[in-house]
């Protein structure tokens, strides 16, 4: 391979990574803010609950809209376009009076990061080599843990101080980056040539995702996606205001979740290294598992060692597996309908985000204990761990057509 295809791999990968990057600084601050706000605008549990549902909500309907459109109007422009939106809605929500225009503006922040992410990994998993891709994949989702290290760091030190207005402003400004995406990347070679050959509407790719040659595999993702994300958005949106409800002061909470964040790094660079080694199935499988042990451990915890070290291994096999999950979807489909296939298995997924936080939120409310919450999420893994086991097919070395 030359050493200009290895240098506009590396390029690509900056670039998609930086905008993944704004998007988990996005959801990671709101984690935060749901904390500070409770406080400002005396908010309940299920309000609370509300404000990570809603921008699941907003998932959805991105995921499957701009899933539908990266096949036809192609992965570069639709990447712009959602990264404009979730930037420009979360300037405007640095403004909002009340929770109702603040749910409102989360909806349509969501409705970009929702199509922003599946749309990444098609575009660089048809732009790598078959040897790395894999790899390539989880180093991009590996972008996702330093968003988090910055929502994390700029939420501990900006929001107490200044104020959770002030951290939404400047998580605004990657609408900025949008601009430079415009000249600096390049739709597939794959997706380039399809295009001269064949042109589907919307309803003839639906229909083929859900086609006799698709359907096993497309069943797979969906339940695989629904459970991640139903666990992921459920725990981790949380997150913060567990550990407050677990006896700590905010300001402590916020420091003990950035602890917590730091270790998705290596979760994500041991998949990375392991997912060309193992496959992307076992690493899915092995790495779920992990999340599942450390799910259960970290709601039981009551002492801050246990707290401590069952958070930070919650985040290292859980971000391990969301890399794992991101090379693994957009190989199941041929690219005509890849980004369609992608698209509607996270818009599903986002489904299960609407639900684990309003779920959180109204069990605290019941008096339900953490732990039997977290056993819950514990539960919903193992799921995704047997639909991967039995259903998911390894797809390590697949040249994409």
């Amino acid at each position: 391979m030359s050493s200009t295809t290895n240098h506009e791999e590396r390029k690509l990968l900056g670039v998609a990574g930086l905008a993944w990057l704004f998007d988990a600084m996005d959801v990671g601050m709101l984690s935060f803010i749901i904390v500070a706000l409770k406080a400002e605008w005396n908010l309940d549990e299920a309000q609370m609950g509300w404000i990570g549902s809603i921008s699941s909500i907003g998932m959805a309907v991105g995921a499957l809209i701009f899933g539908l459109m990266a096949d036809r109007i192609g992965r570069r422009n639709v990447l712009i376009l959602t990264l404009l939106l979730f930037s420009v809605g979360g300037g405007l929500s640095a403004v909002a009076a009340g929770l109702g225009i603040f749910l409102l503006l989360r909806f349509f922040v969501g409705m970009g990061l929702g199509g922003e992410l599946p749309v990444a990994s098609t575009l660089v998993s048809e732009s790598v080599a078959t040897e790395k891709r894999g790899r390539t994949v989880v180093l991009l989702e590996s972008f996702w843990a330093g968003g988090w290290i910055v929502a994390a760091l700029i939420s501990y030190f900006v929001i107490p101080r200044y104020g959770w207005r002030i951290a939404l402003i400047i998580g605004a400004l990657p609408a900025f980056y949008a601009i430079y995406l415009r000249w600096s990347i390049h739709d597939s070679a794959k997706f380039k040539a399809q295009k001269k050959l064949e042109k589907q509407n919307f309803l003839k790719n639906i229909a083929e995702v859900w086609s006799g040659k698709y359907v096993r595999r497309t069943v797979m993702l969906w339940v695989l996606w629904f459970c991640v994300v139903f666990s992921y958005y459920g725990m981790f949106l949380w997150l913060p205001g567990v550990v407050e409800l677990k006896g700590f002061s905010m300001v402590r909470s916020f420091q003990y979740v950035l602890i917590m964040t730091f270790a998705q790094l290596p979760g994500y660079f041991t998949a990375a290294w392991l997912i060309e080694k193992w496959g992307r199935k076992w690493v899915l499988i092995i790495y779920l598992l992990g999340t599942a042990i450390f799910a259960f451990f970290f709601g039981i915890a009551t002492t801050l060692p246990l707290l401590l070290t069952s958070g930070i291994l919650l985040s290292f096999f859980n971000l391990g597996a969301w890399g794992a999950l991101y090379a693994y979807s957009p190989e199941q489909y041929p690219t005509v309908i890849r980004g369609t296939g992608t698209g509607m298995a996270a818009a599903f997924g986002r489904v299960g985000g609407i639900f684990g936080p309003l779920l959180v939120g109204y069990l605290i409310e019941s008096h339900m204990s953490i732990a039997a919450i977290f056993t819950i999420f514990c539960v919903s893994i193992i799921i995704a761990v047997l639909a991967v086991l039995l259903l998911g097919k390894e797809t390590k070395n697949q040249e994409l057509n």
